[in-house]
């Protein structure tokens, strides 16, 4: 029997053979990828290369093109940060704690996803996103259309327009939070396809928040709150920046999906 890769462009590629050579391949979720792939291939030859791509290690939103985020079909691209089913905790936890708010900035958007979420659950906001990441600014780009959401280049808060300081209502900041020494430590998929600037936090993976903690109170409107993913044992040190900061301060944790979102309003 032909593997996958080797089948002719115009014979049907089987969902069992797909399956099959993702199984071989260590996928763990080997049916749900199949159909994915199958859905999103337009012809056999493209079904066949998706499935060498995933094979080889591509991670599987980069294979079909785009990542599944409550509920919304989220573009992604090569280079660009694939957004986590655990940060659907942190928009949870900004809609559930700021459902009137009038402004979202969505900064170290990457995709773009976060922002387009909370625009979906919120909906007629002014949505804002930012990164420093020129693909993934393109990629939020398309994600944030449908919103009317503007995207900015540049280094956290430089990226903003002036006019938003003192306005936001939610501050979303989904920043890179891993330590430098532990990259390497990252499954193959993250660290081999996802931009280093989206990963590395620095030596104890708090850089970005704390810049985050420090220039936030400036933006917020009061009342508005500012939302940081972070990991279990970084989280007392996050809240620390947070306090320190002059930010009304809790801790949000999700056992189920392992997620520890630091909230800080301003007074």
């Amino acid at each position: 029997m032909p593997s996958v890769s080797a089948v002719p462009p115009s014979t049907p590629v089987s969902r069992d053979s797909v399956v099959v050579a993702l199984r071989a391949a260590g996928c763990v979720f080997a049916e749900d990828e199949a159909g994915m792939i199958l859905a999103a291939a337009r012809t056999p030859a493209e079904a066949a290369a998706m499935v060498e791509r995933r094979v080889a290690g591509l991670p599987l939103e980069l294979v079909v093109g785009w990542a599944e985020f409550r509920g919304l079909r989220i573009t992604v691209a090569p280079g660009v940060f694939v957004p986590r089913r655990r940060t659907e905790f942190l928009v949870e936890q900004a809609l559930r704690r700021a459902s009137g708010a009038a402004v979202v900035v969505d900064l170290c958007c990457g995709s773009g996803a976060v922002g387009a979420a909370l625009a979906a659950g919120l909906g007629g906001v002014e949505l804002h996103a930012a990164d420093i990441d020129p693909a993934a600014v393109r990629c939020a780009r398309d994600n944030v259309a449908a919103a009317g959401g503007r995207v900015h280049q540049g280094d956290l808060f430089e990226a903003l327009p002036v006019a938003l300081r003192g306005r936001v209502g939610i501050l979303a900041a989904n920043v890179p939070y891993v330590p430098s020494d532990e990259i390497g430590l990252l499954p193959q998929e993250a660290r081999g396809h996802e931009p280093l600037v989206a990963l590395d936090g620095g030596t104890d993976g708090l850089d970005v928040l704390r810049r985050v903690a420090a220039g936030a109170p400036d933006w917020l409107a009061p009342g508005g709150c500012v939302l940081v993913e972070t990991s279990r044992h970084q989280a007392p040190a996050a809240v620390e920046a947070f306090e320190r900061n002059g930010l009304t301060t809790d801790l949000a944790v999700s056992e189920e999906l392992y997620a520890h979102v630091v909230v800080g309003v301003r007074p």
